[in-house]
């Protein structure tokens, strides 16, 4: 089965031209898997490599890379993991690069890592090729407190624990481009900043949930993104940061608050904040990931010149409340909304206006679903949590066009759910999870024709589950991957 993971995904050719090619791709598509001796992750980094390689002369150039670096008949998965490294654009290679800045099995949200080009959940072997790359090339230096020293080479500094001591470094002469601290057990003295990191487009720093973040940090104007976790206040002088992109501050225990100068950062296109004080966000014209507004504080936004809005993540929704202002964002493509404890959804007369968006994700109570004229037919992947649906809400979603993910997590009261005849004509995924009460699923053989992927659990009434289900099965930690 390994050998023929690599097919798909590097076929991109003509059928008739695949068709005569099949034979002896897949032949070497064989001799390759052989070598790779059943790891998984050396089977799958090749066929990433492959995907990009077009015909088979291509092909037999990287199967004698790889006869060139046998050792006992077999390949070292290093060096198909370095293989695939010395594939990449420049750019990717910096992208890659990132992920070593970080310390082994360290986790934050994936969003976040997007941001700072990493991805959660790396496999040691990558972090550890990451690690030895990029010093190599003195993209950054890792700050080691036992030697109390740290690279004038390196542009950008990680610094993992003793973030105290690094702050008594003199490093007014190092032109930083970017600063890393995830040191959560410090209480880290910033007072220095403003002569030490004059220069870094990029600051995130993980301190002690409570330090204050001075005023200092207004002078440091070439701010890209500054991404804080642990502090509660930001002081004024953030307003003076008028090349900061994106904005990102995360405190466990309070809502931040936000001053009213945060609206003169002309700049700002992400703004990722439990932020407690309303905001002017309407002036913030860049913005595209607003995230996570306050109901109340909506009240208040005048959308009309958020023409850059693309992600919009709402809380604490109650019934009373109109969202019809969401109309307006006509560039909004996701949409996250939250109710409060124990609030239903408002109506929901917005969702046809938003011709551009593809995700929805709602959590709370539904009364009822919109019709399926009331969603844009751009809609790929819809998420319902804690909805508590009455009726079943499948013929409703499955006449939609285009959708592809489906997730329902204690969304649904009732028995039974059908999936008739047509419906979900473009399902790929699909996940059911705590609907308590479901006894019956029907599902007729036209439905869901290109399903690929299912996942179940916490129906305990349930009493089959159709076949077809079965056959494309696949475990939650890769279904998670398809839902976010």
């Amino acid at each position: 089965m390994a050998a023929e993971l690599l097919l798909p995904r590097a076929m991109r050719m003509k059928l008739h031209d695949v068709r005569a090619m099949v034979p002896t791709m897949e032949r070497l598509a064989r001799d390759m898997v052989e070598k790779c001796r059943g790891l998984p992750l050396a089977v799958v980094v090749l066929s990433g490599l492959l995907s990009h390689k077009r015909g088979i002369e291509e092909w037999q150039k990287v199967k004698a890379h790889i006869w060139r670096h046998m050792k006992d008949d077999s390949i070292e998965i290093s060096y198909i993991l370095s293989l695939s490294y010395n594939d990449l654009s420049i750019v990717l290679k910096q992208c890659f690069l990132y992920f070593a800045i970080f310390p082994e099995d360290h986790v934050s949200d994936a969003e976040h890592l997007m941001w700072l080009w990493m991805a959660e959940g790396i496999h040691d072997l990558l972090r550890d090729l990451a690690e030895q790359k990029a010093s190599e090339l003195n993209f950054f230096d890792i700050y080691d407190p036992k030697g109390n020293s740290i690279s004038s080479l390196c542009l950008r500094h990680g610094i993992h624990d003793q973030a105290e001591r690094y702050l008594s470094l003199d490093l007014s002469n190092l032109k930083l481009r970017s600063v890393i601290f995830l040191d959560r057990k410090c209480k880290i003295d910033l007072i220095k900043f403003s002569n030490m990191f004059q220069h870094i487009y990029v600051l995130h720093l993980e301190t002690r949930s409570g330090t204050i973040l001075p005023d200092a940090i207004g002078s440091l104007y070439h701010l890209k993104l500054l991404s804080l976790r642990g502090i509660r206040h930001l002081p004024s002088s953030i307003g003076n940061l008028k090349n900061l992109q994106t904005l990102r501050v995360f405190d466990s225990d309070h809502l931040l608050r936000l001053p009213p100068e945060t609206a003169n950062l002309i700049n700002l296109r992400h703004l990722v904040a439990f932020y407690s004080n309303p905001l002017q966000v309407s002036k913030l014209t860049n913005l595209q990931v607003l995230k996570y507004a306050h109901c109340d504080q909506w009240k208040n936004v005048d959308p009309i010149n958020l023409v850059n809005l693309q992600e919009l993540v709402m809380h604490d929704i109650n019934q009373s409340y109109s969202l019809n202002k969401i109309s307006s964002l006509k560039n909004l493509s996701i949409l996250k909304l939250s109710c409060d404890d124990n609030e239903s959804f408002p109506d929901y007369e917005y969702l046809s206006s938003c011709q551009k968006l593809y995700k929805l994700w709602l959590r709370g109570t539904i009364e009822k679903l919109p019709l399926p004229s009331q969603f844009p037919n751009s809609i790929t992947m819809i998420a319902l949590r804690n909805s508590f649906l009455t009726e079943d809400p499948m013929p409703i979603l499955g006449m939609l066009p285009n959708l592809r993910n489906l997730d329902l997590v204690a969304a649904y009261e009732g028995t039974e759910i059908t999936c008739g005849d047509n419906s979900f004509c473009q399902l790929e995924f699909l996940r059911l999870y705590h609907l308590e009460d479901l006894e019956r699923w029907h599902l007729v053989s036209s439905a869901m024709p290109l399903i690929k992927g299912f996942g179940i659990s916490y129906c305990p009434k349930l009493k089959e589950i159709p076949k077809r289900m079965k056959d494309v099965a696949i475990p939650e930690r890769l279904l998670e991957t398809y839902f976010g």
